[in-house]
């Protein structure tokens, strides 16, 4: 595996290379969800380039970008494992080269003030303006990601479709512990105790698809289990139903939906999403939607 540390670098290497790469943006701390990724996009691609950057502008004033895991020989060692054929390692001043203040931005409007964007402002505005930065600069035929992170997906497949981009971006299934908890980085900060816990909020996803499949109102799937997150120790932040392809408020008719979550569990907070398909009326409206007049 060849590890870069410069634009330079990479810039070299890439004008050699073939066109058909696959790209695996990370930033470290890695798990069994980041190497699945690997592994999906060494299927595909006959090179693989992964990046491990901790990118500040995603990161609020008063969240853990100090305390974010770094663990970089570790990554290295798992991603030449796993057959990544460049690592690319930047600095901040390769990435933001002006400086961060000076930095071009990429906002994609509304989808990223909703849900996390609530709670989190700047936020997504930082995921899409490194994600470009890394696209420009890698030029992977395809990216891959984690679906874990179900907005931060549908955010990077829009904003390479409304800038030309050109990168299929693809959303792997979430790779879940034994009891259902979805890898993460953060996990690392979970005591005992609520590391028992927290399959909880996987466990209240199934029971709201399943609420939602048999025909309750989004709504209310959204109250029952915001409640019932509560009950089991959690701070929740949110619960959502919303229309899978675009993360919008479902019609009645719409069948294939996510439902979204994220809540605390001590000082740890946790996101995690569950897809599922409502069944259709005979005339071809959702178990919740009004019978067709006539």
């Amino acid at each position: 595996m060849k590890i870069v540390g410069t634009v330079e670098a990479l810039s070299q290497w890439r004008a050699a290379g073939p066109d058909d790469v696959g790209f695996v943006p990370t930033m470290g701390g890695l798990h069994e969800g980041h190497l699945a990724l690997v592994a999906m996009a060494r299927a595909r691609h006959p090179l693989v380039v992964a990046s491990v950057y901790v990118n500040p502008l995603q990161f609020g004033p008063q969240e853990d970008f100090g305390a974010y895991p770094r663990t970089e020989a570790a990554d290295a060692k798992k991603l030449e494992e796993a057959g990544v054929d460049v690592l690319f390692f930047p600095s901040d001043a390769e990435i933001y080269p002006r400086g961060r203040a000076q930095q071009t931005r990429v906002c994609v409007p509304g989808l990223s003030e909703d849900l996390c964007g609530r709670s989190r402002p700047g936020h997504f505005e930082g995921v899409t303006t490194v994600v470009a930065r890394l696209f420009g600069l890698v030029r992977p035929r395809a990216a891959y990601f984690g679906k874990k992170d179900y907005q931060q997906w549908r955010l990077v497949q829009r904003m390479v479709a409304d800038l030309g981009l050109g990168v299929e971006v693809v959303g792997r299934e979430t790779v879940r512990a034994a009891d259902g908890l979805a890898h993460s980085t953060r996990n690392q900060y979970l005591g005992p105790e609520a590391r028992q816990k927290a399959s909880g909020l996987y466990a209240t996803l199934k029971a709201g698809a399943a609420l939602a499949c048999s025909g309750m109102a989004p709504t209310e799937v959204e109250k029952t289990c915001h409640e019932r997150l509560g009950y089991l120790g959690f701070v929740p932040d949110y619960v959502a139903v919303r229309r899978a392809s675009d993360l919008a408020v479902p019609a009645p008719e719409d069948q294939d939906l996510v439902i979204l979550a994220a809540a605390r569990l001590e000082t740890t907070r946790l996101i995690d999403n569950l897809e599922l398909s409502r069944p259709l009326r005979a005339d071809g409206g959702s178990l919740q939607s009004p019978p067709k007049p006539g």
